[in-house]
C-alpha cells in the first residue's frame, strides 16, 4: 500500500534503517532590501495576506516584484531630484560634505517616497 506521500508523485532514499522522503526546495530568487521590508511589514499588519501568499507559493515572487519596483523607481527619481537641487560633479570636486549631505538627503526623500507608496501603500 503506497502512502499519501507516494501516490503524490514522493520517492523515498532508504538510509540504513529508515526511508526518507527526497525533499527539494524550490529555486527562489534572492529578494532586496524592499522586498524584506515588503516581508516584515506583511507579517506584522497584513497577517492574512501574507499567509494566502506564503501557502500558495507566491510570496517570493510578490516580493520580488515589490523589489523590482522600488528599484526601479529609486534610478528614476534620483537624477531627476539630483537635477533638481543642483547637486553635481562640480559640486562634489568642489566641496564633498556638501555633496555628501545633499545626496543623504535625497536618498532618504526618495526611501520615504518608496516606502509609502510601494512597500507599505502598494498592499491595499
Amino acid at each position: 500500500m503506497k502512502s499519501l506521500f507516494e501516490q503524490n508523485g514522493g520517492t523515498y532514499t532508504k538510509v540504513g534503517d529508515y526511508y526518507i522522503p527526497n525533499l527539494t526546495v524550490p529555486e527562489c530568487k534572492p529578494i532586496g532590501k524592499y522586498g524584506i521590508l515588503c516581508r516584515t511589514y506583511l507579517k506584522n499588519h497584513r497577517r492574512i495576506f501574507y499567509n494566502t501568499l506564503f501557502i500558495s507559493g507566491k510570496l517570493n515572487d510578490y516580493l520580488c516584484d515589490i523589489d523590482a519596483q522600488a528599484n526601479k523607481l529609486k534610478e528614476t527619481l534620483l537624477p531627476k531630484y539630483k537635477e533638481r537641487y543642483g547637486i553635481t560633479e562640480k559640486l562634489k570636486s568642489e566641496n564633498q560634505m556638501k555633496w555628501v549631505q545633499m545626496m543623504n538627503s535625497i536618498a532618504y526623500r526618495i526611501d520615504e517616497i518608496i516606502l509609502t507608496d510601494i512597500v507599505y501603500g502598494g498592499n491595499k
